[in-house]
Order: C-alpha cells, then sequence, then structure tokens
C-alpha cells in the first residue's frame, strides 16, 4: 500500500509547486506613523497570460469526511493561484507532478500562518480545510480563457488522508492509496 508521507510546509519542499506564503525572515516596513507592519513581495501573482487580470475572492472552506479520500486534483493553466487562510487553523495541502504518478504526490501540514501560491500548471487538490467555515483570501486570475482543468482520478488510485489526530488538527496526516 502506497504511504504518501506528510511533511512541514516550508518554502524549500514546496519551491517545485509554488511559494509559500509566510512573514518567518522577512523584515517588515513600518508604515502608518509605526502603527501598521507591511511585508511586501511575498508571492508573484502570474495571471496575466491571454488577456488575464487579477482577481481577489474569499473562499469558505468546510470539513470534508474523514478519512478524506483524495479523488480529484486540478490546475490552472493560465494563473497562479493564491491561498492565505484567515483564521490561524491548521490546512493541508496536496500537490503532484503528474495526477497518474502515484510516486508524484506530496502532502504538507500548513499551519494557518502559512498560504500558498500554486505556479501556474501546478497540479493540486481542492482546498482542504480542518475546521468547518475556515475563510481564505484568494488570488487568482480571471478574464478570457479556460483556467481550471480537472482531473478526476480513477477509483484505483484513489488516495485517503487519514488524521492521526482529532479532526480538528490536520498536524500528522497520512495518505494511503485505496
Amino acid at each position: 500500500m502506497l504511504t504518501l508521507p506528510v511533511v512541514a510546509l516550508t518554502k524549500a519542499e514546496f519551491a517545485p509547486f509554488g511559494e509559500v506564503i509566510e512573514t518567518d525572515h522577512v523584515i517588515p516596513k513600518l508604515i502608518n506613523e509605526g502603527f501598521a507592519r507591511r511585508y511586501d513581495d511575498l508571492a508573484r501573482i502570474d495571471v496575466a497570460s491571454e488577456g488575464g487580470d487579477v482577481n481577489i475572492s474569499l473562499f469558505i472552506g468546510a470539513t470534508r469526511p474523514t478519512p478524506i479520500v483524495i479523488r480529484l486534483m486540478e490546475r490552472h493553466p493560465l494563473g497562479s493561484q493564491l491561498f492565505v487562510p484567515l483564521n490561524d487553523m491548521p490546512w493541508l495541502v496536496v500537490v503532484c507532478a503528474d495526477p497518474h504518478d502515484l510516486s508524484s504526490y506530496r502532502a504538507f501540514d500548513a499551519s494557518g500562518r502559512q498560504g500558498v501560491n500554486y505556479a501556474r500548471n501546478c497540479w493540486h487538490h481542492p482546498l482542504l480545510v480542518a475546521g468547518d467555515a475556515s475563510p481564505f483570501v484568494v488570488v487568482d486570475r480571471k478574464g478570457p480563457g479556460d483556467n481550471l482543468e480537472e482531473m478526476w482520478l480513477e477509483e484505483a488510485n484513489w488516495l485517503r488522508v487519514v488524521p492521526d489526530r482529532a479532526a480538528d488538527t490536520y498536524l500528522g496526516i497520512t495518505a494511503k492509496q485505496g
């Protein structure tokens, strides 16, 4: 049985799939008479192809029944897609290089203080949250063209994601084929 190890989300581990959005090790600018900190250049938004423009949305994620079954992967061929959580709850990021190659799947524990910017064409699972009504700011592409490709997996290639701890956290998740 294939086991998909879940690792902590770090910039180095996630680099093949996009960018991790976090303020650790970033020196902020003090603004508003010193009453606010501004963290610049946290991600490269890539949406301009074929006349696209920036779209800023609010997603409200719902928890899925456990074990979570990975049946669908998606990608956006015309632009990046950035997710930043607003509730400080951990969440799960599942990505792969090729949905048909089970060895290319990776799973990451993201803290509630980390976001991700999926690179253009990065295969990823739709939003997986640890708590109901989890809000995320999403920055992606709007405009002409088809910017969503979905790949439904054959049942033999479904992955189960089983939280090792209570349902309100994703720390220590393991994923297994079948």
